[in-house]
């Protein structure tokens, strides 16, 4: 039962315990395809520092390196042509307390 706490990305992606599909990676980002995408294009940006949301962000260069990502995913995958959302979570709509990004484009699965 999730207690409010659960980290999938502490606790699986980030140790390694469940395999993904790495796009980008640097020292302070992990960026992926969604495990169980919902869009036709799914990918999901993390910090790999736990940071619970983005009320409890300190150090904005993280943000700063998550937008040069997308930006990045954007323009290697053409979705600018198409079509993008990015969208990140709180409160009761966070599954995962640790702040990440999914970015997605396409059609919703």
């Amino acid at each position: 039962m999730d207690d409010g706490n659960s980290d999938f990305y502490c606790d699986f992606v980030l140790n390694d315990k469940i395999k993904v599909n790495i796009i980008k990676e640097t020292d302070m980002v992990l960026a992926f395809f969604h495990t169980k995408p919902s869009w036709a294009f799914h990918v999901v940006i993390v910090p790999k520092t736990h940071i619970s949301n983005i009320t409890e962000l300190k150090d904005l260069a993280i943000i700063e390196e998550i937008f040069k990502i997308a930006q990045e995913i954007i323009n290697n995958n053409n979705l600018k042509a198409i079509n993008y959302r990015i969208i990140t979570n709180g409160g009761g709509f966070q599954d995962s307390k640790h702040l990440h990004f999914h970015l997605v484009s396409g059609d919703k699965l």
